[in-house]
């Protein structure tokens, strides 16, 4: 079921001639994740773009899934911890990437089962699992491309 909804979203989502809607969007995640987690994502969405807005590296940072990548400059870099995240945040995000991921509407997202994009990929996030159990969860940055 869930990979039927994440094929039907990403036709909808590729079809330019139909605009999705913030309802669609959650529809979307309440397909592939479940009604629990996206009802928890509403809030990591306006504490996302915000902080990006804000050019807050420190909340930022806290919101990553370690290690991750960031694709910047021409090269690839592992994000190995939120000190790495912070010290080089000006060097890793183009101003351009920072301006698209702050000013992302909601029914702009691309919802996927591998996890939810922003400004067309240029930064994914995904469900991530506390612990093996996967008793809870927290969405988690998990790679940035400018």
């Amino acid at each position: 079921m869930r990979i039927l909804a994440a094929i039907l979203l990403l036709a909808f989502a590729a079809s330019p001639a139909l605009a999705q809607t913030d309802d669609d969007v959650f529809a979307a995640l309440e397909g592939v994740y479940g009604i629990e987690e996206a009802g928890n994502f509403d809030a990591y969405f306006t504490a996302l773009t915000t902080a990006f807005a804000e050019g807050d590296s420190q909340t930022l940072a806290e919101m990553g899934s370690y290690p991750f990548e960031v694709a910047a400059n021409g090269e690839l870099y592992d994000i190995l911890a939120p000190e790495d995240f912070i010290a080089n945040f000006d060097a890793l995000l183009l101003p351009q990437t920072i301006e698209a991921i702050a000013g992302r509407a909601y029914a702009d997202l691309i919802v996927t089962d591998e996890g939810v994009g922003f400004a067309n990929g240029a930064l994914w996030l995904a469900n991530v699992c506390a612990d093996e159990a996967c008793a809870s969860s927290d969405w988690l940055i998990t790679r940035i491309s400018n």
